[in-house]
């Protein structure tokens, strides 16, 4: 269970600064209104409540009894946003928390309703958010949809699941792709995004882009963007995860 202890006036500090920075470089990139996730995986209690006292409000967590542990003893305004692997045996989980924001890693239509009916089965009356997240790269280790299933796996969705709100696309790329300029694996999201607008008439989002390449993808249309180490540091390691 996550404990809540008044982070160090130092550390608020510290978070202050580099949550600065990053949204300096957000608000001067061509999407100046794109959406900062700070991925607090493995950060204590005190340290996101650091960066919320600093005007943070949207959080991404990558396991879903460290986000329950979180979400019991912080804010309630705090827009969760889910950002690890999906497991059908999770969504009832994810379902009770009441401010979860998002689920970006929908890679399925198969989960999509089975989150769509425990998110509905637990009384939430507005519709959760969610991403389809595409496997750009098609790499076996990353997760999500290939790319010529995304389409159908979105029409799904968006006609199917009443408790879920389609907002967009999500690739997490390779780390070859990271290095490149255009990012291949962004180009195939903006190609996607496009192509299914055309095809469906359905506008989506975009989240792309994480601490080392997310100025980038927000250069290429992304309105979603995940940042963890250039906001909080170095992870520590994960025994320590919800401890201050």
């Amino acid at each position: 269970m996550a404990s809540l202890e008044a982070p160090s006036s130092e550390r608020k500090a510290e978070l202050a600064q580099s949550l600065g920075q990053v949204r300096a470089i957000v608000q001067r990139s061509p999407n100046a209104s794109g959406r900062l996730v700070a991925v607090s995986k493995y950060k204590s209690a005190s340290d996101i409540m650091a960066a919320y006292e600093a005007g943070q409000r949207h959080f991404g967590e990558n396991y879903v009894q460290e986000l329950c542990d979180k979400a019991s003893v912080l804010p309630a305004d705090i827009r969760w946003h889910f950002i690890g692997r999906l497991q059908s045996n999770k969504c009832k989980a994810l379902a009770g928390i009441p401010n979860l924001w998002a689920v970006e890693t929908i890679d399925s239509a198969a989960k999509a309703h089975k989150l769509n009916d425990a998110w509905t089965s637990a009384g939430n009356q507005t519709p959760l958010h969610v991403f389809v997240q595409v496997n750009t790269s098609n790499e076996e280790s990353k997760g999500g949809v290939e790319q010529r299933e995304v389409e159908g796996v979105v029409r799904e969705i968006a006609g199917a699941c009443s408790g879920l709100y389609l907002k967009g696309l999500m690739t997490i790329g390779s780390v070859e792709g990271s290095n490149q300029r255009p990012n291949p694996d962004f180009l195939a999201m903006v190609a996607l995004r496009d192509a299914i607008k055309q095809n469906a008439g359905i506008d989506l989002e975009l989240s792309m882009g994480m601490s080392d390449d997310f100025e980038h993808a927000l250069e290429l249309g992304a309105t979603n963007v995940r940042v963890g180490s250039k906001i909080f540091g170095t992870r520590p390691p994960k025994a320590s995860a919800t401890s201050t």
